[in-house]
């Protein structure tokens, strides 16, 4: 597959080539059906994990968070339960928004901020921390993808808090629908920036096309694998 470059020059928000209608149904049948049969062969995997969750704390095996998808489109995303089920949002928002708000490619100390700084984080539970590292806790975002919300490949399905934070030229990630993976997951995941992971899913959106998923999902399997840059 051919090398990806983030690109300086982006033209305005919404100047995104969109597939044509007929492709587009096309595409959520066949990864709608993919995703059925991936699920119904990860069903032992699946409850295995969802025994381990509820041996190893109180709450909810799954977890429901409300995201942002094609057009901006809410929609209920579904995640294995990683933390607690008592952990508050709040300090994952503040530091997410200082990011969008501060920038993070040029800081005024001259350090890097990858993406997400809270790995040590205690809110975490111990079977939680071994999910997030195989990214075993995004399997049940596969009915997501039965369900036409989302796609196998796209950008990384945003937070609303996050995108009230984003400029206008960012909104063009918004174009497709967000994906189980993405060019920003198998080009460094949380080793990258904020910045970065947008510039990633523009570039994605922009260049969107049967090889380039094809390519995408090769890499996942390689990155999933040695669980490097996840938290």
């Amino acid at each position: 597959m051919e090398a990806f470059h983030l690109t300086e020059d982006a033209p305005a928000s919404g100047l995104t080539t969109r597939p044509k209608a007929g492709r587009v149904h096309a595409r959520r049948a066949i990864e709608g059906a993919f995703a059925l049969v991936l699920l119904v062969i990860a069903a032992p995997l699946l409850l295995v994990i969802a025994l381990a969750i509820r041996l190893d704390s109180a709450g909810p095996v799954i977890y429901r968070q409300r995201r942002l998808g094609r057009d901006m489109r809410p929609f209920t995303l579904h995640k294995f339960r990683s933390m607690r089920f008592d952990a508050a949002p709040d300090r994952h928002r503040a530091y997410v928004t200082a990011l969008i708000r501060e920038g993070d490619s040029n800081p005024a100390d001259g350090k890097r901020r990858s993406l997400y700084k809270l790995v040590v984080d205690d809110r975490v539970t111990r079977i939680g921390r071994f999910l997030r590292r195989y990214s075993l806790d995004e399997l049940p975002q596969l009915w997501n993808v039965v369900r036409g919300e989302m796609s196998l490949v796209g950008p990384r399905p945003v937070i609303e808090y996050e995108a009230e934070q984003y400029p206008l030229e960012w909104h063009e990630r918004f174009a497709v629908k967000p994906g189980l993976t993405g060019l920003w997951q198998v080009s460094g995941r949380n080793e990258r920036t904020y910045e970065e992971m947008v510039r990633y899913d523009i570039e994605y959106a922009r260049a969107q096309g049967f090889w380039l998923d094809v390519g995408i999902l090769a890499r996942t399997a390689w990155v999933v694998v040695r669980g490097k840059g996840a938290v």
